[in-house]
């Protein structure tokens, strides 16, 4: 190929694939590469002859799928995952509606000091997950609690959040409170998108704010919703720091809260990186089943829509 002054010009074709590299060399390296590791981990096993003593006596070896069948009856393993289904089930849906509630809020004509506002409902989300754990751990201790000392003085009730079922109570409150304002940002974007001549159209027809807000917004945001409860989902699957951080300040907790604390004890309190391997492999395979099935589902729904 020649340029208008004579010179040859080359690569100009593939100089978009030429940006790309460091970008997939990264990829590869850092996220491509230790996921095939990983893979390749859970289907090994070592192999002790004898006592295990000498150069030879442990062996890797090939394991087949006795990893995976290990981790599915392993019940610790399952006991994680029904707990996290059960945390799961207060953490999404109230900190959806709570982010949806906030963006519909902001959104209104009539609210004062938005930009404060907004980014005091964001503020937790910017504070790392072990320090918001810490900080409502110390909030939850009876002993040091500020709360229950106000409790006392007014002879009431004190509730341990740190055993039995209100544990729940007290993990979901950490994530509702870190998460929600992230969620309220996205949502909040997207209400911000909305042409103004559809809210003058609604007001011509008379439509109250509710009836702008559920009938109108709600429904436009409706990729945003998909898309923060997509996330939640992915969040929730892999909870990690807000039990591991309670778990000194209670018995309630134990070192295998979660599937992915049951992972970490595996590979790192056992040194068995082969069975903890094929556990975040299932993991990560239950978090891609759940996710492609839900996009799935709301994809068909819009399609139907669509149609209507």
């Amino acid at each position: 190929m020649t340029s208008p002054t004579g010179r040859r010009s080359y690569g100009v074709k593939g100089a978009p694939y030429a940006f790309l590299v460091p970008a997939a060399l990264l990829f590869a390296l850092f996220f491509a590469l230790p996921i095939g590791y990983a893979v390749w981990l859970s289907f090994r096993k070592v192999h002790v002859s004898g006592l295990g003593l000498g150069a030879g006596a442990r062996t890797e070896v090939w394991a087949g799928l006795e990893n995976y069948k290990d981790a599915l009856t392993d019940n610790e393993f399952y006991d994680g995952a029904l707990r996290v289904l059960g945390y799961g089930c207060l953490v999404v849906p109230v900190m959806l509606g709570l982010a949806l509630l906030f963006a519909l809020m902001l959104d209104s004509e009539r609210v004062r000091l938005a930009p404060f506002t907004r980014l005091a409902i964001f503020l937790p989300y910017a504070i790392p997950g072990v320090v918001a754990a810490l900080l409502w751990g110390f909030l939850y201790l009876p002993d040091v609690s500020p709360f229950y000392y106000v409790l006392d003085r007014l002879h009431l009730p004190q509730p341990n959040l740190l055993d039995g079922g209100p544990l729940y109570l007290a993990l979901s409150n950490i994530a509702v409170w870190g998460g929600t304002g992230f969620n309220m940002i996205v949502i909040y974007t997207s209400l911000r998108s909305i042409p103004v001549e559809v809210y003058e159209a609604a007001k011509l027809d008379g439509a109250t704010p509710l009836q702008t807000a559920l009938r109108i917004k709600i429904p436009m945001v409706a990729p945003s919703l998909v898309l923060t409860f997509f996330f939640s989902i992915i969040a929730t699957l892999q909870v990690f720091n807000e039990p591991t951080t309670l778990k000194p300040l209670t018995n309630s907790v134990s070192t295998t809260w979660s599937p992915l604390m049951k992972v970490y004890v595996d590979a790192f309190a056992k040194g068995d990186i082969y069975s903890a391997a094929a556990e975040a492999t299932l993991i990560a395979l239950a978090t891609l089943a759940l996710s492609f099935g839900f996009l799935r589902a709301a994809n068909r729904r819009n399609k139907q829509e669509a149609a209507q």
